[in-house]
Protein backbone atom coordinates (compact mmCIF):
# COMPACT_ATOMS: atom_id res chain seq x y z
CA UNK A 1 0.00 0.00 0.00
CA UNK A 2 2.85 2.38 0.90
CA UNK A 3 4.57 1.64 -2.39
CA UNK A 4 1.35 2.40 -4.27
CA UNK A 5 1.09 5.81 -2.58
CA UNK A 6 4.67 6.62 -3.50
CA UNK A 7 4.00 5.60 -7.11
CA UNK A 8 0.91 7.82 -7.28
CA UNK A 9 2.90 10.81 -5.93
CA UNK A 10 5.68 10.25 -8.47
CA UNK A 11 3.19 10.09 -11.33
CA UNK A 12 1.47 13.24 -10.08
CA UNK A 13 4.75 15.17 -9.93
CA UNK A 14 5.75 13.91 -13.36
CA UNK A 15 2.46 15.05 -14.86
CA UNK A 16 2.79 18.43 -13.12
CA UNK A 17 6.28 18.89 -14.56
CA UNK A 18 5.11 17.82 -18.02
CA UNK A 19 2.23 20.29 -17.90
CA UNK A 20 4.62 23.11 -17.04
CA UNK A 21 6.90 22.14 -19.90
CA UNK A 22 3.96 21.97 -22.30
CA UNK A 23 2.82 25.38 -21.13
CA UNK A 24 6.24 26.81 -21.95
CA UNK A 25 6.17 25.15 -25.35
CA UNK A 26 2.73 26.52 -26.12
CA UNK A 27 3.82 30.02 -25.12
CA UNK A 28 6.88 29.71 -27.34
CA UNK A 29 4.75 28.41 -30.18
CA UNK A 30 2.34 31.28 -29.76
CA UNK A 31 5.21 33.76 -30.11
CA UNK A 32 6.86 32.05 -33.05
CA UNK A 33 4.09 30.39 -35.08
CA UNK A 34 1.06 32.67 -34.98
CA UNK A 35 0.85 34.34 -38.43
CA UNK A 36 1.73 38.00 -38.36
CA UNK A 37 -0.57 40.59 -39.86
CA UNK A 38 0.81 43.26 -42.16
CA UNK A 39 0.30 45.83 -39.42
CA UNK A 40 2.22 43.71 -36.89
CA UNK A 41 5.14 43.24 -39.27
CA UNK A 42 5.49 46.97 -39.88
CA UNK A 43 4.91 47.83 -36.21
CA UNK A 44 7.50 45.30 -35.06
CA UNK A 45 10.10 46.50 -37.53
CA UNK A 46 9.50 50.12 -36.62
CA UNK A 47 9.88 49.24 -32.96
CA UNK A 48 13.13 47.37 -33.67
CA UNK A 49 14.47 50.26 -35.72
CA UNK A 50 13.52 52.77 -33.05
CA UNK A 51 15.23 50.69 -30.34
CA UNK A 52 18.36 50.27 -32.47
CA UNK A 53 18.68 53.87 -33.59
CA UNK A 54 17.92 55.32 -30.16
CA UNK A 55 20.61 53.11 -28.63
CA UNK A 56 23.20 54.00 -31.28
CA UNK A 57 22.49 57.74 -31.19
CA UNK A 58 22.54 57.80 -27.38
CA UNK A 59 25.94 56.07 -27.40
CA UNK A 60 27.47 58.37 -30.01
CA UNK A 61 26.11 61.65 -28.66
CA UNK A 62 27.76 61.15 -25.27
CA UNK A 63 31.15 62.67 -24.53
CA UNK A 64 33.77 60.33 -26.03
CA UNK A 65 31.06 58.47 -27.98
CA UNK A 66 33.24 58.76 -31.07
CA UNK A 67 36.59 59.67 -29.57
CA UNK A 68 37.02 56.69 -27.23
CA UNK A 69 35.43 54.08 -29.50
CA UNK A 70 38.36 52.79 -31.54
CA UNK A 71 36.07 51.20 -34.15
CA UNK A 72 34.67 54.59 -35.22
CA UNK A 73 37.12 57.22 -33.90
CA UNK A 74 37.59 59.86 -36.60
CA UNK A 75 41.20 60.47 -37.62
CA UNK A 76 42.70 62.67 -40.30
CA UNK A 77 43.07 60.91 -43.68
CA UNK A 78 46.30 59.04 -44.42
CA UNK A 79 47.30 61.87 -46.77
CA UNK A 80 47.52 64.15 -43.70
CA UNK A 81 50.52 62.24 -42.37
CA UNK A 82 52.93 64.92 -43.58
CA UNK A 83 50.97 67.58 -41.69
CA UNK A 84 50.97 65.59 -38.49
CA UNK A 85 54.66 64.77 -38.75
CA UNK A 86 55.69 68.38 -39.32
CA UNK A 87 53.47 69.85 -36.63
CA UNK A 88 54.56 67.24 -34.11
CA UNK A 89 58.14 68.53 -34.44
CA UNK A 90 57.10 71.91 -33.07
CA UNK A 91 57.02 72.56 -29.29
CA UNK A 92 53.59 71.42 -28.16
CA UNK A 93 52.83 70.15 -31.67
CA UNK A 94 51.74 66.69 -30.57
CA UNK A 95 49.20 68.24 -28.20
CA UNK A 96 47.94 70.46 -30.99
CA UNK A 97 47.23 67.42 -33.17
CA UNK A 98 45.51 65.67 -30.27
CA UNK A 99 43.37 68.77 -29.88
CA UNK A 100 42.45 68.68 -33.57
CA UNK A 101 41.37 65.02 -33.39
CA UNK A 102 39.44 65.66 -30.18
CA UNK A 103 37.70 68.68 -31.68
CA UNK A 104 36.69 66.76 -34.80
CA UNK A 105 35.22 63.91 -32.77
CA UNK A 106 33.48 66.32 -30.40
CA UNK A 107 31.83 67.92 -33.42
CA UNK A 108 30.53 64.51 -34.53
CA UNK A 109 29.27 63.74 -31.02
CA UNK A 110 27.50 67.08 -30.90
CA UNK A 111 25.91 66.54 -34.31
CA UNK A 112 24.68 63.07 -33.33
CA UNK A 113 22.41 64.65 -30.73
CA UNK A 114 20.15 65.91 -33.50
CA UNK A 115 19.93 62.61 -35.39
CA UNK A 116 16.89 61.06 -33.65
CA UNK A 117 14.19 63.20 -35.35
CA UNK A 118 15.66 62.29 -38.74
CA UNK A 119 15.35 58.58 -37.99
CA UNK A 120 11.83 59.02 -36.61
CA UNK A 121 10.72 60.73 -39.82
CA UNK A 122 12.08 57.88 -41.94
CA UNK A 123 10.20 55.39 -39.73
CA UNK A 124 6.96 57.23 -40.31
CA UNK A 125 7.50 56.97 -44.06
CA UNK A 126 8.27 53.22 -44.04
CA UNK A 127 5.80 51.21 -46.14
CA UNK A 128 4.69 47.60 -45.78
CA UNK A 129 6.83 46.69 -48.80
CA UNK A 130 9.86 48.27 -47.09
CA UNK A 131 9.10 46.31 -43.92
CA UNK A 132 8.76 42.99 -45.72
CA UNK A 133 12.06 43.46 -47.55
CA UNK A 134 13.80 44.32 -44.29
CA UNK A 135 12.29 41.31 -42.50
CA UNK A 136 13.48 38.92 -45.20
CA UNK A 137 16.81 40.67 -45.66
CA UNK A 138 20.24 40.16 -44.08
CA UNK A 139 21.26 41.27 -40.58
CA UNK A 140 21.91 44.81 -41.81
CA UNK A 141 18.82 45.24 -44.02
CA UNK A 142 17.24 47.83 -41.72
CA UNK A 143 20.52 49.73 -41.49
CA UNK A 144 20.74 49.81 -45.28
CA UNK A 145 17.19 51.19 -45.36
CA UNK A 146 18.18 53.96 -42.96
CA UNK A 147 21.35 54.70 -44.87
CA UNK A 148 19.38 55.16 -48.08
CA UNK A 149 16.64 57.27 -46.48
CA UNK A 150 18.58 59.47 -44.07
CA UNK A 151 22.14 59.97 -45.33
CA UNK A 152 21.46 63.28 -47.03
CA UNK A 153 19.70 64.81 -44.01
CA UNK A 154 22.33 63.48 -41.62
CA UNK A 155 25.07 64.97 -43.81
CA UNK A 156 23.33 68.35 -43.62
CA UNK A 157 23.22 67.97 -39.84
CA UNK A 158 26.87 66.91 -39.40
CA UNK A 159 28.58 69.11 -41.99
CA UNK A 160 28.27 72.53 -40.25
CA UNK A 161 29.64 71.09 -36.99
CA UNK A 162 32.61 69.52 -38.73
CA UNK A 163 33.29 72.64 -40.79
CA UNK A 164 33.30 74.76 -37.65
CA UNK A 165 35.88 72.49 -36.03
CA UNK A 166 38.14 72.47 -39.08
CA UNK A 167 38.09 76.28 -39.36
CA UNK A 168 39.12 76.93 -35.75
CA UNK A 169 42.68 78.19 -35.41
CA UNK A 170 45.25 75.49 -34.79
CA UNK A 171 48.43 77.51 -34.41
CA UNK A 172 49.62 81.01 -35.42
CA UNK A 173 46.23 81.87 -36.89
CA UNK A 174 46.24 78.80 -39.16
CA UNK A 175 43.34 76.34 -38.98
CA UNK A 176 43.36 72.63 -39.73
CA UNK A 177 41.52 73.31 -42.99
CA UNK A 178 44.04 75.97 -44.10
CA UNK A 179 46.97 73.71 -43.28
CA UNK A 180 45.41 70.93 -45.31
CA UNK A 181 44.72 73.20 -48.27
CA UNK A 182 48.28 74.55 -48.33
CA UNK A 183 49.80 71.10 -47.97
CA UNK A 184 47.77 69.50 -50.74
CA UNK A 185 48.30 72.47 -53.08
CA UNK A 186 52.09 72.29 -52.68
CA UNK A 187 52.11 68.52 -52.94
CA UNK A 188 49.93 68.43 -56.05
CA UNK A 189 52.14 70.94 -57.86
CA UNK A 190 55.03 68.51 -57.52
CA UNK A 191 53.00 65.32 -58.03
CA UNK A 192 51.38 66.74 -61.15
CA UNK A 193 54.71 67.69 -62.74
CA UNK A 194 56.64 65.43 -65.13
CA UNK A 195 59.13 64.66 -62.35
CA UNK A 196 56.30 63.69 -60.03
CA UNK A 197 54.82 61.42 -62.68
CA UNK A 198 58.20 59.76 -63.28
CA UNK A 199 58.66 59.05 -59.56
CA UNK A 200 55.14 57.66 -59.14
CA UNK A 201 53.79 60.50 -57.00
CA UNK A 202 49.99 60.73 -56.93
CA UNK A 203 47.86 63.85 -56.80
CA UNK A 204 45.85 64.11 -53.55
CA UNK A 205 42.17 64.78 -54.24
CA UNK A 206 40.79 64.21 -50.74
CA UNK A 207 38.54 67.01 -49.49
CA UNK A 208 39.12 67.05 -45.73
CA UNK A 209 35.59 68.13 -44.77
CA UNK A 210 34.00 65.47 -46.99
CA UNK A 211 36.36 62.79 -45.71
CA UNK A 212 35.58 63.50 -42.05
CA UNK A 213 31.84 63.71 -42.78
CA UNK A 214 31.98 60.30 -44.45
CA UNK A 215 33.83 58.83 -41.47
CA UNK A 216 31.32 60.29 -39.01
CA UNK A 217 28.31 58.86 -40.86
CA UNK A 218 30.11 55.57 -41.39
CA UNK A 219 30.56 55.29 -37.63
CA UNK A 220 26.89 56.11 -37.00
CA UNK A 221 25.61 53.43 -39.36
CA UNK A 222 28.13 50.92 -38.04
CA UNK A 223 26.66 51.33 -34.56
CA UNK A 224 23.10 51.04 -35.89
CA UNK A 225 24.08 47.84 -37.73
CA UNK A 226 25.48 46.39 -34.50
CA UNK A 227 22.21 47.11 -32.70
CA UNK A 228 20.15 45.64 -35.54
CA UNK A 229 22.15 42.42 -35.60
CA UNK A 230 21.75 42.13 -31.84
CA UNK A 231 17.97 42.56 -32.04
CA UNK A 232 17.68 39.97 -34.81
CA UNK A 233 19.80 37.34 -33.08
CA UNK A 234 19.66 37.96 -29.34
CA UNK A 235 16.43 37.28 -27.43
CA UNK A 236 17.55 39.61 -24.62
CA UNK A 237 17.60 42.49 -27.09
CA UNK A 238 14.06 41.70 -28.25
CA UNK A 239 12.46 43.79 -25.55
CA UNK A 240 8.81 43.06 -26.37
CA UNK A 241 6.65 40.13 -27.48
CA UNK A 242 6.09 41.87 -30.79
CA UNK A 243 9.82 41.95 -31.48
CA UNK A 244 10.04 38.25 -30.55
CA UNK A 245 7.20 37.46 -32.95
CA UNK A 246 8.73 39.42 -35.81
CA UNK A 247 12.30 38.17 -35.38
CA UNK A 248 11.49 34.70 -34.08
CA UNK A 249 13.22 34.83 -30.70
CA UNK A 250 16.86 34.00 -30.12
CA UNK A 251 18.97 31.77 -32.29
CA UNK A 252 20.67 28.88 -30.50
CA UNK A 253 23.91 30.01 -28.93
CA UNK A 254 27.06 28.26 -30.01
CA UNK A 255 28.43 25.91 -27.38
CA UNK A 256 31.83 27.08 -26.08
CA UNK A 257 34.76 25.01 -27.25
CA UNK A 258 35.64 22.29 -24.79
CA UNK A 259 32.19 22.12 -23.19
CA UNK A 260 30.70 19.49 -25.50
CA UNK A 261 29.17 16.55 -23.70
CA UNK A 262 31.19 13.38 -23.98
CA UNK A 263 29.35 10.43 -25.46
Amino acid sequence: MQKLKILVIILFLFNLHSSAQLSKLFKSANIRNVPLSNAEIVSGLKEALKVGTDSAVTHLSKVDGYLKDLTIKILLPPEAREITQNISKLPGGAKLMDDVITRINRAAEDAAKGAKPIFVKSLQEMTFTDGLQILKGPDNAATSYFEQKTSQQLAELYRPKIRESLNKELVAGISTQQSWNELTKAWNQIAGSPIGAMTGMKVVKVQLEDYILQQALKGLFLKIAEREKDIRNNAHAQVSNLLKKVFGGSKPAKQPVGTEKRK
